[in-house]
C-alpha cells in the first residue's frame, strides 16, 4: 500500500515488561556464557584495522525501556559500529523528511545480494531498494540535509550520540584504515549519482559513510540505542526524545527484513526479533516496548554476523520471551465465543 492510512482511533502497540532486575541479570550472564562457549568464526580483515582486534573479546548487555541496563563480559570495551550506523541514520533522515520520500528514494527490500554488491544497483535501474546495505546506506547518508558534509556529519554524530544517550567520539585510526580501502564504496557511490540517486559531490557522501561507521560504541551503548527504538524513540536513559514513534516503528520494520543482510530471513526465524550486525562484531536488537539488546564479538561467520553474538541474542530471545511471532494458548477459557455467536 502506497496511501496514507488514517490514525485508528485507540490504536494498540507492543507493550510488556521483562521480568525482574535479579532475573534479568541471570539471565545476562547465563547467555554471556552461551555465548563464550562457541570458538568458530573469524574476525574481519579486509579492513586492516579490524584484523588487529582481539578475537577473544565478547560482551553483551541488556537495556529496558524503563532505563535499566544490564551487561556481562566486555560490555564497556569500544568498537566500532560499522554497518550498525545505518539503521540510525536511517532513522535519523526518516524524522527530518518523512515516511513517503525516504522509502521511494532509497526503498525497504531486501535485494537478496551481498552487502556492498554494485550488480544489485544495476539490476534495479539504479535504485538502492535496501537502506541496509552499503548502496543505499550511503544514499541515505548522502538525504542527511545539510549545506555541507561537514555539517552533515556533526548531524550524524550528534543523532546517534543522543541514541547512546552520551557523546560518541571517531576512531580515527579505524576511519584512516576504511578510507584507503574503500574503493568499491566509492564506485558505488559514483554509480548512484550516475543514477541521479545522488544529488551531490558522491566522494563526499561517501566519505561522511565512513566516518559514520567509525564511530565507537561498546555493547551497553547498541543496548540503550536499541532500547530507544524498543521505547518509540525516547532514549529510556536520557529521557530525551530522539526521533518519533512512527519513525521508531519505520526503522524495525525495516530491520526486520533487511538487518542481517542475505541472513535475514535466518535470523528472523531463529531471533524473532528486527536486528542489525556489524562486521567489527557488534549486534543490535530490539525488543518493541521491552528494551534493546547489544553484544559484541569479533569472530564472525561467512556473512560477516558475529557468531557469539547471535548465539547470546538467541538465548535472551527466547529466555526473556522477547520473540515476536512466539505465542501460547490463551489460558483465560472457557471460550464463550465461538463461529456463529455466543456459544
Amino acid at each position: 500500500m502506497t496511501d496514507a492510512e488514517p490514525a485508528v482511533a485507540g490504536q494498540r502497540v507492543s507493550t510488556g515488561s521483562l521480568p525482574g532486575w535479579d532475573d534479568v541479570e541471570r539471565l545476562v550472564d547465563e547467555a554471556y556464557r552461551y555465548g563464550l562457549a562457541s570458538v568458530e568464526g573469524d574476525i574481519a580483515t579486509y579492513i586492516p584495522r579490524l584484523a588487529q582486534v582481539d578475537p577473544e573479546l565478547f560482551g553483551v548487555s541488556v537495556a529496558e525501556v524503563d532505563g535499566a541496563v544490564h551487561t556481562a563480559g566486555d560490555a564497556d570495551v569500544a568498537f566500532s559500529i560499522q554497518s550498525i550506523s545505518k539503521a540510525f541514520v536511517y532513522a535519523l533522515v526518516c524524522q527530518e523528511l518523512g515516511h513517503e520520500l525516504v522509502r521511494e528514494r532509497v526503498g525497504v527490500n531486501n535485494t537478496g545480494l551481498a552487502f556492498n554488491s554494485v550488480v544489485a544497483i544495476e539490476l534495479n535501474d539504479g535504485h538502492p531498494m535496501n537502506p541496509m546495505v552499503n548502496a543505499g546506506a550511503i544514499a541515505t547518508t548522502a538525504l542527511v540535509p545539510a549545506a555541507s558534509a561537514e555539517e552533515r556529519w556533526a548531524r550524524i554524530q550528534d543523532g546517534l550520540s543522543a541514541f547512546a544517550g552520551r557523546r560518541l567520539e571517531l576512531d580515527g585510526e579505524v576511519y584512516t584504515s576504511e578510507a584507503d580501502t574503500n574503493q568499491r564504496n566509492r564506485a558505488i557511490g559514483t554509480l548512484l549519482q550516475a543514477y541521479g540517486r545522488i544529488d551531490q559531490d558522491p566522494l563526499a557522501a561517501v566519505d561522511v559513510y565512513t566516518r559514520q561507521c567509525s564511530l565507537l560504541v561498546t555493547a551497553a551503548d547498541l543496548a540503550v540505542m536499541g532500547a530507544t527504538l524498543a521505547d518509540g524513540g525516547v532514549n529510556p536513559v536520557t529521557g530525551d526524545r530522539v526521533v518519533s514513534a512512527e519513525v521508531a516503528r519505520d526503522t524495525l520494520a525495516v530491520l526486520a527484513s533487511t538487518g542481517l543482510y542475505e541472513r535475514s530471513g535466518e535470523w528472523l526465524f531463529e531471533i524473532g526479533l528486527p536486528g542489525k550486525s556489524g562486521v567489527a562484531g557488534g549486534i543490535v536488537t530490539v525488543s518493541p516496548g521491552k528494551g534493546g539488546i547489544g553484544v559484541f564479538s569479533p569472530r564472525l561467520d561467512a556473512a560477516g554476523n558475529s557468531v557469539r553474538g547471535q548465539r547470546a541474542t538467541r538465548y535472551l530471545a527466547r529466555a526473556l520471551g522477547l520473540d515476536v511471532f512466539a505465542s501460547d494458548v490463551h489460558e483465560h477459557g472457557p471460550y464463550p465465543y465461538q463461529r456463529g455467536g455466543v456459544a
